[in-house]
């Protein structure tokens, strides 16, 4: 399935990915630590789950890292309204 590195580097994607969203999303989201930490939990989602559905975690587990980061910030920001 997946291993400390994808684990480590989910936790690396997910905070970037919050970062990003943070500077981008100034004055919305939950802030830029908040958002860092809504990217790593989407990451570890989507890595997670791909691993989980095919048995590997690849290039397609951070592919999905990325976009499990992207669609929780994305969800999360629209449930903050």
């Amino acid at each position: 399935m997946f291993g400390i590195i994808s684990f480590i580097g989910w936790l690396i994607v997910g905070a970037i990915i919050g970062w990003i969203a943070g500077k981008a999303w100034v004055g919305h989201g939950f802030g830029l630590v908040g958002n860092i930490v809504v990217g790593i939990v989407g990451s570890m989602i989507g890595g997670s789950l791909f691993g989980w559905l095919f048995g590997t975690s690849g290039i397609g587990g951070w592919i999905t890292a990325i976009l499990g980061a992207i669609v929780l910030l994305i969800i999360a920001g629209m449930v903050k309204g």
